[in-house]
């Protein structure tokens, strides 16, 4: 029979097998944002594995969504292989103030913080452990004035480690976009990623599948260097859409190579943006209504107890005035 749990006798060792253990309320991780920032919407990017072009899937979303007249922002969560910086040509240190650090801005208007803006030059190696890599990630969201952002998508670092963990924990991520390529592995790979934000209670808002195919330079027929796709089977069997197929375009590539990556419009998520987007906007409704119907809720409890006050207090009255 499991020993019950008292004030005065409790102990680790007594506690091992208490009734009432492990049934307290789950602690909240979620990290306050900048007190000079306003963020509505937080996407992150992830992937089970590394070289799949999360990054640039990143940047490809916040040029869709900056087009679109939405003010955004890109977290470059990839401390020890950040890209970000270099895909936008962004060089030179991030300013700070007693508000804070604030962000760099692309040719387009994207707000970018990433640790390559913080360290002497660029191919200054990152040589932390996983506790230090976590906290100067959440140092990004409490310390980088972010000012008025409508999307802030989060880059992050391949696998399921101590960064993804910090980022779904103590930032307010509203879903992710999981980053897979063509290859026989990519089951594994984006189960990993499904896992661990179902885990997490993260909605997942779709799947991107990059190096999908080449088109062939003289014909355009779609060439699929890495065999026959299976990322549809694989999404249908966790109910999330796949929202792009992307192709190897060398176009883009020698624009990322430029640092000119604020010229590229990918139409290959567009997809991703418009699902994205809806999905968002109708979880925020639902949000919305649940506040409604608890608002609800307690005025109707507060109307019934007072209601019960005043009842009590006119029984009163008459059995005062029987008296005399």
């Amino acid at each position: 029979m499991a020993k019950e749990c008292s004030n005065s006798s409790c102990s680790k060792s007594s506690c091992e097998g208490c009734a009432s253990k492990g049934k307290s309320e789950p602690q909240n991780f979620l990290a306050p944002a900048n007190i000079f920032s306003d963020v509505k919407h937080v996407i992150g990017v992830v992937s089970g594995k590394g070289g799949v072009g999360k990054s640039f899937v990143t940047g490809s979303l916040a040029n869709a969504m900056a087009a679109k007249g939405y003010k955004v922002g890109i977290l470059d969560a990839d401390i020890t292989g950040p890209s970000i910086p270099k895909m936008y040509g962004l060089t030179g240190a991030a300013q700070a103030d007693d508000n804070g650090i604030y962000p760099m801005e692309t040719a387009n208007g994207i707000k970018v913080m990433s640790i390559n803006l913080l360290l002497p030059t660029e191919d200054t190696p990152v040589i932390w452990r996983g506790p230090v890599l976590a906290n100067m990630v959440k140092q990004f969201w409490t310390d980088v004035v972010w000012d008025k952002i409508d999307y802030l998508f989060v880059d992050m670092p391949p696998g399921t480690g101590d960064v993804p963990l910090t980022v779904f924990q103590s930032l307010p991520i509203d879903g992710i976009v999981i980053v897979s390529s063509p290859q026989d592995l990519v089951k594994m790979i984006v189960k990993k990623a499904y896992n661990m934000a179902e885990m997490m209670k993260i909605p997942v808002l779709g799947i991107v599948e990059n190096y999908s195919y080449v088109k062939c330079p003289d014909c355009g027929t779609p060439i699929k260097i890495f065999g026959e796709s299976h990322i549809d089977e694989i999404a249908a069997e966790l109910n999330v859409p796949v929202v792009g197929k992307m192709p190897i375009d060398m176009d883009y590539a020698s624009k990322a190579d430029r640092g000119a990556f604020d010229q590229i419009n990918n139409e290959y998520i567009a997809k991703a943006v418009e699902v994205m987007t809806e999905k968002i906007n109708a979880r925020q409704r639902r949000r919305k209504s649940e506040f409604q119907i608890n608002s609800v809720g307690c005025r109707a409890f507060y109307i019934i107890k007072n209601y019960s006050a005043i009842i009590r207090k006119l029984q009163y009255f008459k059995k005062s005035f029987r008296c005399l």
